[in-house]
């Protein structure tokens, strides 16, 4: 299957956070496939309104982001050199996930010291770059809407994204752009729900290789365990 574009993601392995995560956004990374939504039970808007936006993506944390292959480097090219790069980095882990407010949508992040998933995320940036094509001209205008920071402008012109580096922020998207009522609402309804899911401690032992397909959406490829 042809892919427009590329990322490297942290998806859960099988199991009931990742069948949550596909079910709660209706579509499952790592085959490919449109699923049912959980019960929509207590929850302030239709679920599929409130995951239209993080549904493209599946259930995930972005490790490298998205970014067209060079024109220079196959696929095949790049799944060898995450091979090789994956079996050189430990597994990390943090004391566990919550979801907090990122400004107007929800996530999971960590809690505790994330020191290590920032070094991996900024080790897999910084390794695999010679795999990313140059931003276009309408991606840069894009990102550029959003008032960056002077180390977001860097990070933009160097690795071609704005939240890399210091800038990152492991977190695992569950919502798009919320009123601050249904943010509360929606926070109170699915904590009791993924809290009993989530591993304490919380543990990254695999990088995905993730590609965009003909519909915009993004699917698993094929995952790369850390070194044990």
């Amino acid at each position: 299957m042809p892919f427009t574009r590329f990322a490297i993601y942290y998806t859960p392995p099988d199991g009931p956070f990742a069948d949550f995560g596909a079910h709660w956004l209706g579509w499952n990374v790592a085959s490919g496939l449109a699923v049912d939504h959980i019960s929509p039970y207590g929850f302030p808007t239709p679920i599929d309104q409130i995951t239209e936006t993080p549904r493209r993506y599946g259930f995930h944390a972005t490790l490298k982001p998205p970014f067209r292959l060079a024109t220079d480097q196959p696929v095949e090219a790049l799944c060898q050199a995450l091979n090789t790069f994956s079996s050189t980095q430990k597994p990390v882990n943090c004391e566990g996930l919550h979801i907090v407010a990122l400004g107007s949508f929800l996530a999971l992040v960590p809690l505790g010291n994330a020191s290590g998933l920032n070094r991996l995320a900024a080790r897999t940036v910084r390794e695999l770059d010679r795999f990313r094509a140059p931003p276009c001209p309408q991606e840069l205008v894009r990102r550029r809407k959003h008032h960056l920071s002077q180390a977001q402008e860097s990070n933009l012109s160097r690795w071609g994204y704005p939240y890399v580096m210091d800038e990152f922020r492991f977190h695992m998207t569950l919502t798009g752009k919320l009123s601050k009522s249904d943010l509360r609402a929606t926070q109170s309804a699915l904590e009791p729900i993924t809290g009993p899911l989530i591993s304490q401690p919380f543990n990254i032992r695999d990088l995905t290789l993730a590609g965009e397909d003909e519909r915009g959406m993004f699917r698993q490829i094929q995952r790369f365990d850390l070194a044990a």
